[in-house]
């Protein structure tokens, strides 16, 4: 339950499996590039009858993939090429049929190399409609999507769902739960002063045995418990986090005293001169999503050579998902019949073909 806690990891991975697929036809071939080493494998998708007109590529969030053996994200793959858009999907290493050990944290820096591996060889290729190019990412993809476009400039467009701004969004996730569990706002000071009072010890150098009677209500938390599968902490997750603070790995802002994932993004925001459409769930309880809008129209928005499409979704939680609290409990029940918000396809789909494949004949 330090900084770098591994349970928002585990809920943003549950995006990559939102709603039915929509039958069409699409051809689909192996893909595979080489990236840090590992070989990485997944698939492309073209339009069953006439050569795309963009490339579209997909960022994952937190969390193991399996891409080929359960069709990820065929729900808006077969809907983009039925646009006429060609997609591309992989598995990360260690997932699926992807070389190299798979790392829950996994830098961000490493996915945004993936990511400019992974266009160098669709240009190798020279797949049709790769001279116009864009992403779609989730989450975490937030801070990945940024980084892969600074390293390639020819990347023209980004499709941000429920993206993220700088800063560790732990803190807003377990405290938005507290209150949808029914903690009192007592309880609920208690346990985030707890939280806090953890990572300073974990930031600025306390003993574990601090750590974990600074805890103690936060561990034994029933809600932590069921996300961590009991109180119990590790010891050398805790030394290893401290390590990594005290080496600059880790960064904390000053002003918030909350873990930076992205030194420097908002100024790496300003500078990208691309069109992008951001999508926010209303009912996201996992990321501070008026964080991350207000962030994007300060930067993008402001940007005379960008393009910045905002828009929210009421019902929606973190994987845009229909919801009535956006909780974490009722986001592992909705999984068994997930219903997109209403708008959301209909949303990415005019705005691909009115800011992407249309923009240049305007």
């Amino acid at each position: 339950m330090t900084s770098r806690s591994p349970i928002p990891a585990a809920l943003v991975v549950l995006a990559c499996m939102a709603g039915p697929a929509q039958a069409a036809p699409m051809k689909t071939e192996p893909f595979e590039f080489v990236s840090d080493g590992n070989v990485l494998r997944g698939v492309i998708d073209r339009p069953a009858d006439s050569p795309p007109r963009a490339v579209l590529l997909f960022v994952h969030g937190y969390g193991r993939t399996d891409v080929v053996a359960q069709s990820w994200y065929l729900d808006l793959r077969t809907r983009f090429t039925g646009l006429g858009l060609a997609t591309v999907a992989w598995d990360k290493p260690g997932c699926g049929q992807s070389e190299g050990a798979f790392d829950m944290g996994q830098p961000v820096e490493s996915s945004a190399r993936e990511v400019a591996a992974a266009i160098r060889q669709l240009r190798d290729k020279t797949l049709p409609g790769v001279a116009k190019i864009g992403l779609w990412g989730i989450s975490r993809a937030g801070w990945i999507a940024p980084l892969a476009m600074a390293r390639d400039p020819g990347i023209g467009f980004w499709i941000s769902v429920s993206g993220t701004d700088d800063k560790e969004n732990f803190p807003y996730f377990i405290e938005s739960n507290f209150r949808i569990e029914g903690r009192s706002e007592a309880q609920v000071r208690r346990l985030m002063d707890e939280w806090r009072r953890g990572f300073e010890l974990t930031v600025h150098g306390g003993t574990f045995e601090a750590y974990l009677a600074a805890t103690e209500t936060l561990r034994h938390d029933p809600f932590m418990t069921f996300l961590a599968g009991g109180p119990d902490a590790s010891r050398a997750r805790f030394l290893e986090d401290q390590r990594r603070f005290r080496s600059g790995e880790f960064e904390v802002d000053d002003e918030t005293g909350l873990m930076v994932y992205v030194p420097g993004f908002r100024a790496l925001l300003g500078r990208l001169d691309v069109r992008v459409l951001a999508l926010f769930g209303e009912k996201d309880r996992n990321v501070d999503w008026r964080k991350t809008r207000a962030l994007y129209t300060e930067t993008i928005g402001r940007n005379p050579r960008a393009r910045l499409t905002v828009r929210t979704f009421p019902d929606g939680n973190h994987n845009l998902h229909q919801s009535v609290t956006g909780g974490y409990r009722e986001m592992l029940e909705i999984l068994k019949g997930p219903r997109v918000s209403e708008g959301y396809y209909e949303t990415i789909l005019e705005w691909l073909r009115t800011q992407v494949l249309d923009a240049d004949r305007r």
